[in-house]
């Protein structure tokens, strides 16, 4: 018996590496539609407000309280156009595009693994460049944005979550013992994460905070 066409192209096929096509959780896809909400929201005010404060010098965001809480002297600052463009609108793009990929994965998406490693990438790339803004806000400008740190706070636990999938999933290689904490702790790492950078805040001003 000779093999049929469709059968010969399929050995002819490359083999794929590592794990086939890969969905995720309800519970995974809706929080990336959440943290990517949240974090459009934050990029979307402080973009509107960035123009406001372009067009009159003299403009106050809402979320500038006290010398602390204070976004107009963030969105002032060197640090707040790190590419040459307004950091937000940055946010606007990767927010929306997470946004995009939880409700795919509501509507039953499934990602090769090159898909999973770049959100990995995107997500890495974020919570990076929040700790170095975190960093700037608190030691260089001296002043917090609340808008900011929302944007910090989702983007904490994309990253830590899209972390968690990738290695139960297989996509990540990573030893048992690693997977399974992941799997009773999942909620450990990102709690611990906002509790360091809050920790930070209070420490950092505290004898306005308790003055």
């Amino acid at each position: 018996m000779t093999a049929s066409a469709v059968d010969v192209a399929r050995t002819q096929e490359p083999a794929q590496d590592g794990p086939e096509e890969v969905g995720a959780s309800r519970g995974f896809a809706v929080l990336l539609v959440i943290t990517g909400f949240l974090g459009l929201l934050a990029a979307w005010v402080i973009t509107l407000d960035k123009f406001h404060l372009l067009e009159d010098p003299d403009f106050t965001p809402a979320c500038s309280l006290n010398p602390i809480v204070s976004c107009g002297s963030i969105m002032e600052s060197d640090q707040a156009s790190v590419f040459g463009f307004p950091n937000p609108m940055l946010g606007l793009v990767s927010y929306g595009a997470v946004i995009a990929i939880g409700m795919g994965l509501l509507a039953g998406a499934r990602y090769r693994r090159w898909f999973w490693l770049g959100l990995q990438a995107g997500t890495l790339f974020g919570v990076g460049f929040c700790t170095w803004l975190q960093y700037q806000s608190l030691y260089e400008i001296s002043a917090l944005c609340l808008w900011c740190c929302l944007a910090w706070v989702a983007t904490i636990f994309m990253f830590w979550y899209t972390t968690a999938h990738n290695i139960r999933h297989g996509i990540i290689p990573a030893p048992a013992g690693v997977k399974r904490t992941i799997e009773e702790f999942h909620w450990l790492f990102p709690v611990v994460h906002v509790a360091i950078i809050g920790m930070l805040v209070l420490t950092r001003w505290w004898d306005f905070w308790t003055g």
